[in-house]
Order: C-alpha cells, then structure tokens, then sequence
C-alpha cells in the first residue's frame, strides 16, 4: 500500500508536467485546428531561461526562494515571449492557408528551436544549480515509506493553481469568450467584433507561458536539462491532450494527470523499458473505444 501511495504522488508530480503543456496543445488546437509540435520547444527554452538565471544568481547572496521566484517569472515571461513571437511571424500568416502549410510550418519552426538551442548551449546535458530546500532530502514524511518532498508540493499546487486559474479565464472573462466564439466560427467572430488576430496571439502567449512554467519546475525538479528535453516531453503531453479530448481545456487536465499516473505506476510495478508501451497501449485502447477522448471533443460542427 505504501508503494502505491508513493507511485501516486510521483505520478501525480509528472503528470502536472505533462497537463500544463497539454493545455497549450489544446488551446491552439482548439482555435486554429493546429497541432503545434513546437509547442513542447516552448518547454525546454523555459527550462534552459530557468537554469541560466539559476546559475547567475545562486551564490548571489538572495534567499534561495526569491532566487526560484525570479527564475519561475522569467523563464515564462520568455516562453510566453517567444509564444507570441512565433504566433505573429510564423502562424498568423498562415491562418487562412491549407492545414498542411500550418503543420509544416510548426515542425519547421521545432526544429529551428531545438538546434538554435542546440548551437547556443551545447548538446549535452546541462546541469541545474542545487537548492536546497527542493532537494529529495527535504520531505514531509506522511506515512511510514511514504514521503512528499516540498519540491513535490510545490509542483502539485503551483499546477492546480494555474489550471484553476486557466479555467476561470478562460470561463469568465472577455477574452476567454472570444477564445470559446472563435473556436466555434472564425468568421461569425470577426463578424462579432472579436480580434481574431489578437485572440489567437494570446492564446499563444498563454499556452507558451503555461509550458515556460512547467520546465522551469521540470528543472529544478530533475536538475538537468537538453535541448531534445522538449520533444520527448511535448510527445507525452500531446498523448494527454488526446486521451483526455483534443480541444477539451478540463480533457488536457485529465489526461495529463493519467499520463503521468500510468507511467508511475509501469515503472513501479512493471520495469522503467515497459513504460512507454504501457501509456500507448492504454491510450490506443482508449481511443478505439472512445475517439474523442475521456472528456470528448469540444470541436464545433461544421454545416
């Protein structure tokens, strides 16, 4: 029983990873029908802003939680920055221009990420500067062989914190309801009055920052990282974005959190080599039986 508990919570740890970029895959999709595979790159700049701000200023003499703090807003100012970026010069353009153009254009746009990461910081892996009070040493004890460590905890709550704060946004206020109208009928919006232009770009900003925020946890969390971090990572991110229902904001929650669980549970209790059959498995069996995810899809009909 203690195993279980603790595979749960490092589960649970992964998988909001994997939820907060989820979301961004969501989003986008859900506004442009566009599987933007740079998404995960977003990821891995935040972790690398993260760990170059970490490096420069650990030792510096400022607690160790301000030093976390300014890492955390400055990786996803940056992420969020080049979400923006990218949506302007690469995206928007190509709005109105065949689907294929637009998934071109995202790989195309991954691969520049990924090896101008790779000509600036090197293809190894890079190492985290240490912080004390995150290390594995540094737990709460909740049952005998069970511990939550407080780099655990901040994780869990940071992410749920978002997510809450997601939905609300997204749910109740006017940009988040242009999201929603824009997502039914791009022309029926700008007919409405909705900056089409200005909503897809902050969807953008918002789904890049989400990601921004998930590496820098991703990096203090594993105190490494490489510039092909983002890929593998944004791989299983998409998968929970599918099994929870492409386009479903709550979905993408879900699913990020049963990715992250299944993984847990098939290195526990199967072998760390098995885990990826055991998370693909599950989800091609999940989509034969229900296509549109857990949640279902939240696409419009189109008449």
């Amino acid at each position: 029983m203690n195993d279980f508990l603790q595979y749960t919570l490092n589960g649970l740890t992964v998988g909001a990873f994997y939820a907060l970029v989820a979301l961004g895959y969501t989003m986008v999709y859900g506004i442009i029908r566009l599987l933007n595979f740079a998404h995960g790159d977003f990821f891995m700049v935040g972790a690398f802003l993260a760990t170059g701000v970490l490096s420069l200023l650990t030792g510096s003499g400022l607690p160790s939680g301000l030093v976390v703090v300014v890492a955390l807003v400055a990786a996803t100012a940056a992420a969020a920055a080049l979400g923006g970026v990218s949506a302007r010069i690469v995206y928007l353009p190509l709005v109105k221009a065949p689907k294929l153009s637009l998934l071109v254009s995202a790989l195309g746009l991954s691969l520049a990420v990924e090896y101008g990461t790779a000509l600036s910081q090197g293809t190894g892996f890079r190492s985290v500067p240490h912080i004390g009070f995150l290390s594995a040493e540094h737990a709460i004890g909740l049952t005998d062989g069970v511990r939550l460590t407080y780099a655990q905890l901040g994780v869990i709550a940071v992410s749920l914190a978002l997510m809450i704060g997601l939905y609300l946004y997204v749910t109740r206020t006017f940009t988040g309801t242009a999201m929603r109208v824009l997502a039914m009928d791009q022309d029926a919006a700008r007919l409405m009055g909705v900056n089409v232009e200005r909503t897809i770009m902050m969807t953008f900003i918002i789904g890049a920052g989400l990601a921004g925020t998930a590496g820098t946890m991703y990096a203090l969390y594993y105190p490494q990282v490489n510039f092909l971090m983002g890929f593998l990572l944004g791989l299983r991110a998409f998968t929970a974005a599918v099994l929870g229902g492409i386009g479903n904001i709550p979905g993408a929650m879900v699913g990020g959190f049963l990715i992250g669980l299944l993984e847990s549970y098939a290195t526990g209790y199967v072998a760390g080599r098995w885990t990826d059959v055991v998370v693909f498995g599950v989800l091609i069996g999940v989509l034969v039986i229900r296509p549109s995810g857990i949640l279902g899809e939240r696409v419009a009909e189109r008449v």
